[in-house]
């Protein structure tokens, strides 16, 4: 018998949760923790878990009983014949805007690597935001999203729509949500994102990625009130694009502020922070009683961000950590508030089965080592995207690796096989 732990993150479920990102892209996968079949019934609605679901959720209610492998479904795909073969005949928001083709995409890595992926989340980008605002975004291959008419000067937030109805600018991401979750019978469950307030302004402003973000910091040093104004835009429109997303069938949220790090702390308290916490607590609010989900927050290279991140008055029931952070650093400062995602250096995967194997155990065994090991809970990932070049049997070796740790951390805590 699996000896279940009293701890918990909120009221109604317990979370395990995976974040990663590269450029715009958004996926991940997460495992949630039940507490009992009421509650499980709540997070998969009509969909009836398989039963080598209900079993991993039933042992994730320790966090030292099993460490939980996540990747990132898009990056795999990436690196996968089965998603070159869908890119080559359709370009990239096409897939996107198509469900039936988004579905498709979400299911390659589940199937592929059957058993050792925890979730899923639907194929889509953070930058369908802006495009509900009005604005063309591209997604050129070599380059990556390009916006042709970026907002040069506040005056060009006369382009952007003072009223988006997400239903009519988004439909499609909420009809491949509910094809997915139908499409998955209830083997992992389906997770919805979008993109923070901050990293959606920057690539607004800059016309697409940049070294420097000069152009979008110059806003805020030179226009802080319209800065404001257009964070709080983008913040709206987020908290109606999240809330769908559960009615269309997500079972947890995340948001990725991919440039955080882009910030200094004082200019992230300022312009990321709070719409952050906003957009946490209203969609919430909107969800309760009855459909409110688990949050997820991922800010890369805010390492300074952990602390207020944690705090139970930000609203995120997990933390995604890059590899800026010690284990021990990270746990020290987080106090069990929130669980821990992370955070290997994603350029592992590029040394060698010798380096993954032991770069992975290192992260693991930190993660669970010392005192407090048992409180918060902990998801074993990259602390950033898959690159590239990454091939998907290494990819694979790291998955085991933590399957193989996590089994063994467990063993040695006396936890019960």
């Amino acid at each position: 018998m699996r000896r279940q732990s009293s701890l918990s993150l909120s009221p109604l479920l317990r979370v395990l949760a995976a974040v990663l990102l590269v450029s715009t892209l958004t996926s991940a996968l997460v495992v949630p923790q039940i507490a009992d079949q009421q509650q499980q019934q709540q997070v998969f609605g009509s969909v009836t878990p398989s039963s080598s679901w209900t079993f991993a959720a039933e042992e994730s209610l320790d966090p030292t009983g099993r460490v939980f492998p996540m990747m990132k479904n898009d990056l795999i795909l990436r690196a996968a014949r089965e998603f070159r073969k869908v890119r080559e005949e359709h370009e990239f928001f096409e897939i996107v805007r198509t469900p039936e083709l988004a579905t498709k995409v979400t299911l390659q890595p589940i199937d592929r690597y059957d058993g050792l992926l925890d979730a899923a989340i639907i194929f889509s980008d953070i930058l369908v935001v802006p495009q509900a605002l009005g604005l063309v975004v591209e997604m050129l291959p070599g380059k990556g999203p390009s916006f042709p008419n970026p907002l040069t000067s506040p005056k060009d937030m006369r382009r952007l729509k003072r009223h988006v109805d997400v239903h009519k600018e988004l439909q499609f991401v909420f009809d491949a949500i509910t094809m997915t979750r139908h499409a998955l019978e209830g083997r992992v469950p389906l997770i919805g994102f979008t993109g923070a307030p901050w990293t959606q302004m920057a690539y607004m402003v800059e016309g697409g990625g940049s070294k420097t973000f000069s152009k979008a910091k110059t806003w805020i040093f030179q226009h802080p009130k319209e800065s404001h104004t257009l964070l709080q835009r983008i913040t709206d429109v987020s908290v109606d694009y999240l809330v769908a997303q559960v009615h269309a069938g997500a079972q947890l949220l995340q948001i990725f502020e991919s440039w955080a790090g882009e910030l200094g702390p004082i200019e992230f308290k300022q312009f990321s922070l709070p719409y952050l916490i906003q957009i946490a607590h209203r969609v919430k609010a909107e969800l309760v009683p009855d459909r409110a989900v688990p949050m997820i927050v991922f800010a890369k290279g805010a390492w300074f961000a952990l602390e207020e991140l944690s705090e139970p008055g930000s609203g995120f029931d997990v933390v995604s950590l890059d590899w800026s952070h010690t284990p021990q650093g990270a746990k020290a400062i987080s106090k069990g508030r929130v669980a821990l995602q992370g955070n290997l250096d994603p350029t592992v995967l590029l040394g060698g089965e010798g380096a993954i194997v032991e770069a992975t155990e290192r992260m693991v065994r930190g993660f669970f080592s010392g005192d407090g090991s048992r409180r918060g809970g902990y998801i074993a990932n990259l602390g950033h995207g898959v690159l590239p070049e990454v091939s998907v049997d290494a990819m694979e070796v790291f998955l085991k690796t933590v399957h193989r740790v996590g089994r063994e951390v467990a063993a040695e805590a006396g936890e019960d096989e």
